[in-house]
């Protein structure tokens, strides 16, 4: 597979000439400075595709072209918001960029309740703990229904047996304190978004506020419903995918939960199969986050990859660890629940040149002093890198597929 590696622009402290240092040899990115629901201009997408190329690599995945809220929910906009999405479609295809991955969760793009998760060997990880999460939703944002919600909430079976998240939840809530649930406002709404979906920002004032703003646009969207609104985006624009040889591939739900009364869709097989019937385009494809389905006890990754590997454009290669109380950290990229080994192997057989990114990484040797975005460190990303070239090393001797490492004489 195309080695990726997540880079946020020029203004990304982790550099390109040191991405090219560690065998990167493609890079995921996005045009961060626009504001969401505006055209990607030819011209801004050339400008940063030459300053990649600069260094010897190549602008190989969109991640992402954010599909706005008001397309999700069917706003009276969308079909406007449409028509902006294809012209930014087409302009990347005139720049040689193919690959689209985006998501459709409402509001939260990814949720955790600690960025920092100490692991036994000193390094800490992302985490997310059922309690605080519910807490979160109760005490804090204060969402109508939610305490009812809790209360029925069920984990799969296997997991959490016996446990009662409400009641961990209510418990919390007589040890916390102003500057925890700041804390947890931070970790759930703001280091986790800001950089990524573009809705919330470092500086918001109000931002649970501004949060119940975006779950009342959802009222009345049930799980059929954005189903249907997805359906009517990718029909949209698989025209204009065809023409200029765009592949969409939508990203998991992370976690693969309902929460905060939100529908989720593309959380499990049925759910992934749905979308690919709905549309059967080859452009409709899939992102497979290993990481983002092996947070989910349901899900049997090496199954779905299997299953998946002709519609998959896009790979992220990370796994998670599930504990037997349900809660989840992600974990070595030799170890939880995903077997990147296998996955490796899979996706090599389909489509050698597939590009994978190995996603989020430990938070190691002071990654955590230098202002990285959350998951996204420089030393613990190239740990895991380091991790995934020698799996595929020895694949790719395996299948018989030449390997060879960028930037090293043969």
């Amino acid at each position: 597979m195309e080695r990726t590696w997540r880079w946020f622009g020029k203004k990304d402290k982790i550099t390109l000439a040191m991405l090219r240092q560690i065998g990167v040899e493609g890079i995921v990115t996005a045009l961060h400075d626009v504001p969401l629901g505006e055209v990607w201009t030819r011209e801004k997408i050339r400008d940063l595709r030459e300053y990649i190329e600069s260094y010897g690599m190549r602008w190989s995945v969109v991640e992402s072209l954010p599909v706005v809220e008001t397309i999700k929910y069917g706003g009276r906009d969308r079909d406007h918001q449409i028509e902006v999405y294809k012209e930014s479609l087409r302009n990347l295809s005139a720049e040689g960029i193919h690959t689209i991955c985006y998501n459709f969760m409402p509001v939260l793009d990814w949720a955790r309740t600690d960025l920092l998760h100490e692991n036994p060997n000193g390094s800490s990880n992302l985490y997310f703990n059922y309690a605080e999460f519910a807490y979160f939703d109760i005490y804090i944002l204060k969402r109508e229904g939610a305490r009812e919600e809790w209360a029925k909430f069920e984990f799969p079976a296997g997991v959490g047996e016996g446990r009662n998240v409400l009641a961990e939840a209510d418990a919390l809530a007589k040890t916390m304190t102003p500057e925890k649930d700041h804390a947890l406002v931070e970790t759930i709404v703001i280091k986790t978004q800001g950089f990524v979906s573009g809705n919330f920002k470092e500086d918001d004032e109000a931002p649970i506020q501004k949060f119940r703003e975006f779950l009342d646009l959802y009222k009345g969207i049930d799980k059929a419903q954005l189903r249907a609104n997805m359906k009517y985006f990718l029909e949209a624009i698989m025209p204009t995918c065809e023409e200029y040889g765009m592949n969409m591939c939508v990203h998991p739900d992370d976690p693969p939960i309902e929460i905060l009364g939100l529908p989720r869709i593309v959380r499990t097989t049925e759910d992934i199969q749905w979308f690919l019937d709905a549309v059967p385009n080859k452009h409709n494809g899939l992102t497979f986050c290993a990481g983002s389905l092996s947070a989910g006890a349901y899900n049997q990754v090496v199954e779905m990859a299997k299953k998946f590997a002709s519609r998959t454009h896009f790979v992220h290669l990370r796994s998670c660890h599930i504990f037997p109380n349900g809660d989840f950290t992600e974990a070595s990229h030799l170890g939880g629940r995903a077997d990147i080994i296998e996955l490796c192997r899979i996706f090599e057989k389909e489509n050698p040149s597939l590009p994978m990114r190995v996603d989020h990484g430990m938070t190691m040797l002071g990654d955590e002093t230098r202002g990285y975005n959350a998951g996204y460190s420089f030393l613990g990303r190239m740990f895991a890198l380091g991790q995934v070239q020698g799996i595929l090393a020895t694949v790719d001797r395996e299948l018989g597929l030449e390997y060879k490492q960028p930037g090293f004489f043969d």
